[in-house]
């Protein structure tokens, strides 16, 4: 018998479904629902502080999901050099 994979295309098509779902979460939900997010708080609370803050934390969130590929290269860094592949932290004295 010869060696053939029938799932070669559902492979693909789940691969390219997957990648078509989180452009869409990264790019359209999380902007709506931060903005969403926004205008509830604003809307039930009818104050300044919690909207501000509403604001604030949804930049934190849409910035964070935005630069996901900045982040994973700093965490992975950031292991790096704990793991100890990066410089050394201590001094020639400190040993």
């Amino acid at each position: 018998m010869h060696g053939i994979t029938l799932a070669a295309g559902w492979i693909q098509t789940g691969t390219g479904l997957g990648n078509d779902i989180k452009n869409l979460i990264f790019n359209v939900a999380i902007p709506v629902l931060c903005g969403a997010f926004v205008v509830i708080v604003g809307w039930k609370t009818k104050a300044p502080g919690p909207t501000i803050m509403a604001v604030i934390f949804s930049a934190i969130v849409w910035g964070g999901a935005a630069n996901m590929d900045t982040l994973k290269d700093k965490t992975t860094e950031d292991i790096t050099q704990y793991d100890g592949g990066g410089r050394t932290l201590t001094g020639p004295g400190d040993q």
